[in-house]
């Protein structure tokens, strides 16, 4: 595996301590190819509100030089507005840019002309039961190549287990689905021990895929109002979410900000 190497004048707009980049989804869609050809090391994780309160205790670690942190969701936007007097430029839910990542290199491998490039191979953990297997048929079904699956539950039990089952799959992409700050805990504890490129924390992207969750309308979706179509479908789990903890989220925005100063 090649040596990491940071990426070049990576945008920034730092919320509550976490570097969060500035991308579109075309210049993340280039940065993540780049690091797959060339072998280096890469955790990429959606930062939304919840992530920004679950996560404070992984703060120092994601930080690391090999970790990207992209923007997830409509109270990012509003507290970078609050904080820089600016948007993100792209709204980078992983629901969306996963699959969109997984198709472009699908595309490339069929469209390579002169150079062959090898398909990358995706191993999924997470999520309940079945799911996983049923969220690998739909990628299958878009050309991506599943090396393995793994649920979050009893098949993931055994840590030693895991890595070894990942390990002998030989899987250049990780997609780990066991919410915040779980999957990102597991992330960064493990990727040194796996031969893996690029490890992803996608939440409840298996969930979707696998139809055992609905997504939002598109039409809510370009509104960023999908927090208000699940909040809708799940109140009990979400409510506090998005009231309590968004006032949490702020807060520590603009802590973060007079501390800088």
């Amino acid at each position: 595996m090649t040596a990491y190497q940071k990426p070049d004048l990576l945008p920034l707009l730092p919320l509550a301590g976490y570097p969060v980049a500035a991308l579109t989804t075309e210049q993340l869609k280039a940065q993540l190819i780049q690091d797959l050809d060339q072998g280096r090391t890469r955790m990429l994780f959606f930062v939304n509100t919840n992530f920004v309160n679950q996560c404070a205790a992984l703060k120092a670690d994601l930080k690391r030089p090999e970790v990207i942190l992209v923007n997830d969701g409509i109270g990012m936007d509003i507290a970078a507005m609050l904080i820089h007097r600016r948007r993100f430029p792209d709204n980078l839910n992983g629901t969306d840019f996963v699959p969109i990542l997984l198709e472009t290199l699908v595309a490339r491998y069929h469209n390579q002309a002169q150079r062959p490039v090898a398909l990358p191979s995706v191993f999924l953990l997470g999520a309940g039961p079945d799911v996983a297997r049923q969220a690998a048929k739909v990628l299958e079904g878009m050309g991506v190549v599943v090396a393995g699956t793994l649920d979050g539950y009893g098949e993931s039990a055994d840590n030693t287990r895991v890595i070894e089952t990942m390990r002998s799959t030989d899987a250049d992409i990780i997609l780990v689905a066991t919410g915040n700050p779980r999957q990102e805990t597991w992330i960064l504890e493990n990727a040194s021990s796996l031969d893996a490129r690029l490890l992803i924390g996608v939440g409840a992207l298996l969930d979707f895929l696998a139809g055992d969750k609905p997504r939002a309308p598109e039409t809510i979706r370009r509104l960023h109002l999908e927090w208000l179509y699940r909040l809708s479908l799940e109140p009990r789990r979400l409510a506090r979410r998005y009231t309590v903890d968004i006032g949490h989220f702020l807060i520590r925005c603009f802590r973060e900000r007079e501390q800088g100063k």
